[in-house]
């Protein structure tokens, strides 16, 4: 059976399947924050799906308790004995990936008593059954955020409400456990508190580190079911920046073949889970064995244009009318990833140049025949992705079917319109601009 034969005919269950898991967990409320156009997204949880009427109940002697939520209320801390070493700027340990800093959050759920209480300690290995649902069945989320180091001196997150309210989202499409949002950022915070100015000194403004806040099913039995136990861990790792003209030179694309999917309607595209990046490293091994940076993953007998890699596409164009049009693929069938990034260049674009009439924003489908008509005919302006990893990077080329689609760098390495908006949110980011999106971290001395 196809990808979309399956996702019509389980659409209603997984649907419903979905609130059941809401209601069936622990009581929590996320106060969904509209798109940029004003309209409800279409890709989270609304607000009255999250809030919970009948949570489940410890029952003794007659009388039916909650059980307990996760609050930051109830921290546990046992800072680290042995301190880690930070690595120098530019080192081959912040390349690998693989450096974590002192400390991580750990809190552990059970349907039978609720969510213990959180503890920061040491990083370290974690304890799992080899049988553990999340090894087998892939019950597992994530989501990526970066804390900065901004020019004024001071730590930021950027909207991290956003993260916390999409990782409620992802874990109700897993079958994971529900938590409140906001209880989830304090965990981050007081971690990015904890480590934040050992390992982001002052006097290194414009360093970032990456934080990946992640859910597992560690119910250690091994049939196929909606795991009993899991576990909520907060960490912390150095990351290079993956955004530079040095490091990219303009990202060269390869789009999908006929044979590719990444994600369909009705399926889970949408929800930041393992199971959407595993199977697509395949082809992203090739692209890159190729000379490519990252797959353009299409979709359909049209080659709708959806995501590049683990990142939103945008194009900005000239239609056949002459209006500059910044595109990119829209919400409505989940199949893409309702970006951080893409959200804010979205509300950044409609407020500072479609408000003075520079250019349209439209969220629509689009496929790659349009862009390579727009290309021969010299109306394709530029390209970029944006994401937490990438941030915001230019596209210098796109294959498609063996042609070439070469993109202008009017500015050097990138686009003119490319270079407009990832200064403003840099500016936002590192503190230049003081704006509500730019989340302060009070640190500790």
């Amino acid at each position: 059976m196809s990808p979309m034969a399956i996702a019509t005919t389980t659409s209603n269950l997984t649907a419903q399947g979905i609130a059941s898991s809401v209601d069936k967990t622990a009581h929590s409320l996320v106060t969904e924050s509209s798109s940029s156009n004003g309209v409800s997204n279409g890709n989270s949880t609304k607000a009255a799906d999250a809030i919970t009427n009948g949570a489940p109940k410890i029952v003794s002697n007659g009388t039916a308790t909650p059980l307990p939520e996760l609050s930051a209320a109830r921290l546990n801390i046992a800072l680290t004995s042995n301190p880690r070493t930070v690595p120098a700027a530019g080192s081959p340990e912040i390349a690998s990936q693989k450096v974590c800093t002192d400390h991580m959050i750990q809190a552990r759920w059970t349907v039978s008593h609720g969510w213990d209480a959180p503890s920061l300690q040491a990083y370290g290995p974690l304890s799992i059954m080899p049988t553990a649902s999340v090894l087998h069945y892939a019950t597992e989320c994530f989501e990526g955020m970066k804390l900065y180091r901004g020019y004024d001196g001071k730590l930021r997150l950027f909207r991290p409400n956003l993260n916390c309210n999409r990782m409620l989202m992802s874990t109700n499409r897993i079958a994971l456990p529900a938590f409140n949002p906001e209880e989830l950022l304090k965990l981050i915070v007081k971690l990015c508190a904890t480590d934040g100015a050992k390992w982001l000194p002052k006097d290194q403004p414009g360093a970032f580190l990456y934080i990946r806040p992640t859910m597992i099913a560690t119910d250690s039995a091994l049939g196929v079911q909606r795991p009993k136990e899991a576990l909520l861990y907060v960490i912390m790792t150095m990351f290079p920046a993956m955004d530079t003209s040095s490091t990219l030179g303009g990202m060269k694309l390869l789009a999908s073949k006929d044979d590719m999917v990444r994600a369909w309607p009705g399926g889970f595209g949408y929800a930041k889970v393992g199971a959407n990046y595993g199977p697509s490293l395949v082809a992203q091994g090739e692209a890159r064995a190729q000379g490519f940076d990252q797959i353009l993953w299409l979709f359909g007998e049209k080659c709708n244009v959806t995501e590049a890699g683990a990142s939103n596409f945008f194009v900005v164009w000239k239609t056949k009318e002459g209006k500059t049009q910044l595109i990119t693929a829209p919400l409505g069938d989940k199949i893409i990833l309702d970006g951080v990034t893409r959200r804010s260049v979205l509300e950044l674009a409609r407020t500072r140049l479609e408000k003075d009439g520079e250019l349209e924003v439209v969220e629509r489908k689009f496929d790659m025949f349009e862009l390579e008509e727009a290309y021969v005919e010299g109306r394709l302006v530029e390209c970029f992705v944006s994401g937490t990893a990438f941030f915001i990077a230019p596209i210098s080329l796109i294959n498609f079917r063996g042609k070439e689609l070469n993109v202008d760098m009017k500015e050097g390495d990138m686009g003119t319109y490319t270079k407009t908006i990832k200064t403003w949110l840099r500016n936002i980011m590192w503190g230049k601009e003081q704006h509500e999106w730019g989340y302060v971290v009070e640190e500790k001395a």
